[in-house]
């Protein structure tokens, strides 16, 4: 079953985006929602790690941990489409979008690697929105044609929607700027490549999953 599983530095901003979770810890629980302004990082104790071009928040930090995180786990569904469909329109699809993926995964490590966050993912094993899961991958692998399609369709689409979420979240809370115009980026990508998937496969007549 997905659940959303966030680590304590998502709540403060990301809640709202759906990167949240049904079952919270308690000091989550019993946070203030109301405390820190909307346009403030979340209020932690400890020093914030310094980068090369400014101080990271907390909220950067838990921003680049997801959105690594998401890409890992999309580049592999990206992966499958030269093998597994002819269909001309969703090769020229897959492929720009796995493009900039690689590029934003790579300047979110590089980020994260300035921050002097941990290099551990936070997100391993969780199943959270806009991620696919290890049983997803395989229906995916097992699947061609027109249900390879339908399911890529669905991955993307969800995967696209929440990342633009998130990083709507961090451009308006983040303060590292160079982490900021990243999310800014993956807001103008990610929404433009909705609007492309829209017109492969329109949301109103998307089929259901089985």
């Amino acid at each position: 079953m997905r659940i959303a599983r966030p680590t304590a530095l998502l709540l403060a901003t990301l809640l709202a985006t759906g990167c949240a979770t049904n079952k919270r810890n308690d000091a989550a629980d019993t946070a203030p929602p109301t405390t820190t302004p909307a346009t403030a990082p979340p209020m932690i104790t400890g020093p914030k790690p310094m980068g090369t071009t400014g101080a990271f928040s907390p909220t950067d930090i838990a921003w680049l941990q997801l959105t690594v995180a998401m890409a890992e786990r999309l580049l592999p569904v990206l992966d499958l489409v030269p093998a597994l469909t002819a269909d001309a329109a969703w090769r020229h699809l897959a492929g720009p979008v796995g493009t900039t993926l690689r590029a934003d995964l790579d300047q979110a490590r590089r980020l994260l690697g300035d921050s002097g966050a941990p290099t551990t993912n936070p997100h391993e094993g969780h199943d959270m929105p806009g991620m696919v899961t290890a049983e997803e991958l395989t229906a995916l692998r097992s699947a061609s044609g027109q249900p390879f399609l339908r399911l890529l369709a669905e991955h993307l689409r969800a995967h696209l929607t929440q990342s633009v979420r998130v990083a709507a979240a961090e451009r308006a809370n983040g303060v590292h700027p160079a982490t900021t115009a990243l999310a800014a980026a993956v807001v103008r990508d990610g929404t433009a490549n909705l609007a492309r998937l829209d017109r492969l496969d329109p949301p109103s007549t998307t089929a259901a999953p089985a």
